[in-house]
């Protein structure tokens, strides 16, 4: 749900070599295996599992992938928080993840009308430290409109074009969040956000936790199918030569970085809009509930041919980002309000499947 992949993409092509070419093993570097639920999610005869395998392919911090379900129950999913998933240096509170996890849910609920199930949802029913929410399935739903893009989803982490989002189309997503397209205000977020990047790439901790949960190369990717995927061919290359090592990311003092921050710098200012999404409060239902809107936006994007991506660096908690914090919530909110998500919008490049774990590998007690 960030710039992350790009970055190490960027930081890892800095390298060049003469031998990083070989036609058949260039040719053969696809995860297949990381990206085929995508291609099962609809092959589920049983409705509930069904519906949670595209739920799993909901947007996501990270790409930590951090919920588990329980279905030792019939009809019923019990959501739970994967705790070993989360993000210590760039989430501390643990608010991207709950943000997540209800991404997951409203995924899971609109796939369910699919079928023509309704999905009852009783969130945080003991608490924050108890289950996300119990989902109980019942005949009786018609289909959501939106259903029809979740497979066709992604992240577009590349470079948008200089078109403009239509008024037309900034107001229907304006059902969901602010979208931004005054000259103006889109500058300051485009500097704001740059600012922001720079601060989380380097800041050591948060930019070593990125490197950790990078994937390098399909062996990797397909072995841990979550984190922060780099499937450039080249890259897994220079990687199983030794020419591309993590200690070479980690650096932040070379020429290799200097060129990765120009590179980012101007990605950002390539930006012709931006969403923001604001709760009044910033409970784990308030994340949560936020998580639910951001994947209806993110699916409504998808439909009207744009693409969307996150860009919450400023939105992070970690003392370094204070500052960028602050600003962002002067310029994005009233007081005593919490912005939740801020993101590019624009028209890009296709976007691609990022890797997810089987659903089996999610499933408790069924």
């Amino acid at each position: 749900m960030s710039t992350r992949r790009k970055f190490l993409k960027v930081l890892g092509g800095g390298v060049i070599v003469a031998a990083a070419g070989g036609g058949a093993f260039l040719a053969t570097r696809r995860p297949t295996k990381a990206l085929a639920p995508w291609e099962q999610a609809a092959g589920y005869d049983d409705p509930v599992k069904r519906a949670l395998a595209h739920a799993l392919l909901a947007p996501n911090p990270h790409n930590r992938q951090p919920w588990l379900v329980d279905l030792g129950v019939e009809n019923q999913v019990t959501v739970l928080r994967d705790e070993t998933r989360e993000l210590p240096m760039t989430d501390p509170f643990n608010r991207q993840i709950f943000i997540g996890m209800g991404c997951f849910l409203e995924n899971m609920v609109i796939a369910a009308s699919q079928t023509g199930h309704a999905v009852e949802l009783d969130i945080l029913p003991e608490g924050e430290n108890g289950p996300v929410a119990v989902a109980r399935f019942s005949r009786g739903a018609s289909e959501d409109p939106l259903a029809r893009q979740i497979l066709h989803r992604h992240s577009a982490k590349e470079d948008y074009t200089e078109a403009p989002v239509e008024p037309e189309k900034a107001e229907a997503l304006s059902a969901y969040v602010r979208v931004i397209t005054r000259p103006d205000e889109v500058q300051a977020l485009r500097e704001l956000t740059w600012r922001a990047l720079e601060v989380e790439l380097m800041t050591e901790r948060t930019l070593q936790e990125s490197i950790d949960l990078s994937r390098i190369g399909k062996r990797e990717i397909n072995a841990n199918p979550d984190g922060i995927e780099m499937r450039e061919p080249h890259l897994d290359a220079l990687y199983s030569l030794g020419l591309l090592t993590r200690e070479m990311m980690a650096d932040t003092s070379g020429a290799g970085m200097r060129g990765v921050l120009n590179r980012l710098k101007a990605a950002c200012f390539a930006t012709p809009a931006h969403t923001v999404l604001v709760t009044d409060g910033n409970t784990r239902r308030d994340q949560i509930e936020a998580g639910r809107v951001w994947m209806r936006y993110s699916l409504a994007v998808t439909g009207l041919g744009l693409g969307t991506q996150p860009m919450s660096q400023a939105l992070q908690e970690f003392p370094e980002m204070s500052e960028h914090y602050a600003q962002a919530h002067a310029t994005l909110a009233k007081p005593g309000q919490t912005v939740q998500m801020l993101a590019r919008l624009g028209y890009g490049s296709a976007a691609i499947p990022t890797p997810r774990w089987p659903l089996e590998t999610r499933i408790m007690n069924g």
